[in-house]
């Protein structure tokens, strides 16, 4: 028998880490989002064979002949009952260099509240257009959102090209009229890609039947786009959310310990460096950064951390770290835009709750500026917002709060609207 030969293993530091990205699709009812993500899975072997026999038995019963990959985000009964996508779902999975969260957003209008959710964290947009169907009302519409909640990048995947014989002329019709419909809003960093999510073309492989596309397919785009908080220099926000009073009296390295813990929202900070807290406008310096006792010399955004600083300043939950020089503003009045979320309508009348980063504030309706017909693109008068609807709003605040807007920061320019009553979530805001 011969000897196997070892398999050569590169070092770990040759390996690129291209980092997190977040994405997700959207568009209108079936395009087959929930089909990209299944074959996408698929073919990067990230599904478990126990979820892949169950999917098969599923698909026997419906009476197919092949395995239908979007079982693999439908998770809900009444999904897998009507064939459709209600719940916006979350899968995970990693190509080796980069690590990837997907959120699969519905395509139904009166499910745009999911896919404001799904939005709101993502780093990439995958907009499915179906290739007999072309550019409809909802692929507009959450090109809109995507683009309303900053979402750097846009994929437009055109789907089913399986169903058009891949014709390159359908393909750039579709091209022409979404940058026409683009071009309106201001949507920039546009990418096309034609696909069929069934048959696997242009997805992780090239397939055999669009080369006459010469672009990257979509998990070679998938792996090159930067990182969400690459792009440009943010300033540090730190949002206090708990601060931590060891009560070990047999401990004298714990005996004056209090550390200011959170996660960092933007920036990156060091040890040494001057900060202010907020509301009180207070200075002093880093003298520590710890995580789960170690000291680290810096802190870096989406990090939890616990601050230790020089001076004794009054800081609680609610309050804002940020570096001296670099205050956002402090404000008892926003301006926004609003998703309202809530099958009740908004109230004028009534007090809300504001949940800006960890500081709560309550609130009262100042006014409606317009609202927005999504078709449309139009700006209308309002006195009152339904579900679904889009509004620009003012909102007076109780206490202050200390944002920026939502295009420098979205840990810091974006908040939820609470019913007190419930406390149910019925609003999603981007400061303007």
């Amino acid at each position: 028998m011969s000897a196997i030969e070892p398999i050569e293993q590169l070092p770990l530091e040759a390996i690129p880490d291209n980092g997190l990205l977040r994405f997700l699709t959207c568009g209108s009812v079936d395009d087959g989002k929930s089909t990209l993500i299944g074959r996408l899975l698929f073919d990067s072997k990230t599904i478990l064979a126990d979820t892949l026999h169950a999917m098969q038995r599923t698909s026997q019963k419906r009476g197919l002949d092949v395995v239908d990959l979007s079982l693999l985000t439908d998770g809900l009964q009444a999904e897998r009952e009507q064939g459709i996508t209600i719940d916006v779902a979350y899968r995970y999975f990693t190509t080796g260099t980069r690590k990837y969260i997907i959120a699969d957003a519905p395509g139904h209008e009166q499910y745009t509240r999911n896919m404001v959710t799904a939005a709101s964290t993502a780093d990439l947009a995958i907009i499915l257009i179906d290739a007999r169907k072309g550019v409809l009302a909802q692929t507009r519409r959450h090109s809109y959102l995507a683009h309303l909640l900053g979402i750097p990048h846009v994929v437009v995947a055109v789907n089913k090209m399986d169903l058009v014989d891949y014709s390159p002329e359908v393909f750039a019709r579709i091209k022409a009229d979404y940058l026409a419909f683009a071009g309106k809003l201001g949507i920039e960093n546009v990418r096309f890609i034609p696909m069929s999510a069934l048959n696997g073309d242009m997805i992780v492989g090239r397939g055999e039947r669009l080369d006459w596309y010469d672009g990257p397919n979509l998990v070679e785009i998938l792996e090159t786009v930067p990182a969400m908080h690459s792009a440009h220099a943010e300033k540090f926000r730190f949002p206090v959310q708990y601060v931590c009073r060891p009560q070990d009296s047999g401990n004298p390295e714990l005996h004056d310990y209090r550390g200011f813990m959170g996660r960092v929202e933007s920036g990156e900070l060091a040890i040494g460096d001057a900060v202010t807290a907020l509301p009180s406008g207070r200075e002093t310096r880093v003298k520590d950064i710890q995580v789960l006792g170690e000291s680290l010399p810096r802190a870096f955004c989406e990090q939890s951390v616990a601050l230790l600083l020089e001076d004794e300043i009054d800081i609680s939950r609610g309050d804002m770290i940020v570096k001296t020089g670099e205050l956002p503003q402090v404000t008892k009045q926003i301006d926004a835009m609003l998703c309202w979320l809530a099958e009740a309508p908004l109230d004028p009348r009534r007090k809300y709750l504001i949940r800006h980063t960890t500081r709560d504030s309550k609130a009262m309706l100042a006014g409606i500026a317009f609202r927005v017909d999504i078709n449309t693109m139009e700006r209308e008068a309002a006195e009152r917002l339904t579900m679904n609807d889009i509004a620009r709003v003012s909102f007076k605040l109780a206490q202050p709060i200390f944002a920026d807007p939502y295009a420098e920061s979205r840990g810091t320019g974006a908040f939820i609207v609470i019913d007190e009553s419930s406390n149910n979530t019925v609003g999603a805001g981007m400061i303007v």
